[in-house]
């Protein structure tokens, strides 16, 4: 473990903690290279546990023998950046949540069929690019049963570190990939669609048929528009979430959430 007191903002080594954008962390040109921030103990611990890899921690100071000392145990011989609370605020341009970030390799990406083999509950994210949003539904996912998830590639990226911290880890806990085949390229590994969205021919979230598919693929729509009409009509199903006072639709974390546990494992 090597403690780096930070002294100045351009201090070598803190770029990817402040003044790397989320697209250069991601490194689409060489994925081997990528990372992404995870932030607070809690997270962190989450993200280790679950395997990923840890490249540097920056650190408030009075946090290296405080709420970040098992982070800093766990993460082994990597460089510990630390200055002051209001130092860190400066270079982050926010204040560090529990005191402590950790820069951590991004993994291999995952092929949609290792993502959808042998699993009953997935969801498609289409189109989704609140950060919050993203984060809500991995953690409603996680707690919910889903198996994996599918975003297509005009979403937001999962691993940016506010969708990070709102799914409060879960985000390490859910196998994830990004689609950008069709929807009905999910029939070959024996999914029927369900797209969620109000039509004239949508069907109730509990319709019996709809419950009782053994492979269910739900798909979520953009936080305007909702999904497109193509890839309603591709849907083997379009739903719907009854709703009273005239309220027409739900935010898509909520919503997700409502139809994670509604359309839920068949009991075997």
């Amino acid at each position: 473990m090597a403690i780096i007191e930070i002294t100045a903002l351009n201090h070598p080594g803190v770029e990817m903690f402040c003044s790397l954008t989320e697209a250069q962390l991601r490194n689409r040109l060489n994925p081997e290279k990528g990372i992404f921030i995870a932030e607070s103990p809690k997270v962190i611990n989450v993200a280790l546990d679950a395997g990923y890899e840890p490249v540097a921690l920056l650190c408030e100071r009075r946090h290296i023998t405080g709420d970040a000392a098992g982070i800093i145990t766990r993460c082994g011989d990597i460089p510990v950046y630390t200055g002051s609370r209001e130092l860190l605020a400066q270079l982050t341009g926010y204040t560090l949540t529990r005191g402590v970030l950790c820069a951590m390799r991004r993994p291999a990406p995952k092929s949609v069929e290792e993502i959808c083999q042998d699993k009953s509950r997935v969801v498609v994210i289409d189109s989704v690019v609140d950060t919050t949003n993203i984060g809500a539904i991995f953690r409603s996912a996680a707690a919910l049963g889903i198996d994996g998830v599918l975003l297509t590639t005009t979403s937001c990226d999962p691993l940016n570190r506010r969708s990070v911290r709102v799914s409060m880890g879960s985000v390490f806990l859910v196998s994830w990939t990004w689609i950008d085949a069709p929807l009905t390229s999910l029939h070959d590994y024996g999914f029927k669609t369900a797209a969620m969205a109000l039509t004239d021919d949508s069907v109730s979230i509990d319709d019996a048929a709809l419950m009782a598919e053994p492979k269910l693929a739900i798909v979520m729509g953009t936080e305007g528009d909702g999904l497109a009409s193509r890839t309603i009509a591709e849907a083997d199903y379009t739903v719907k979430i009854p709703m009273s006072h005239n309220v027409d639709s739900l935010n898509v974390a909520a919503a997700a959430a409502v139809a994670f546990w509604q359309l839920r494992k068949p009991l075997s």
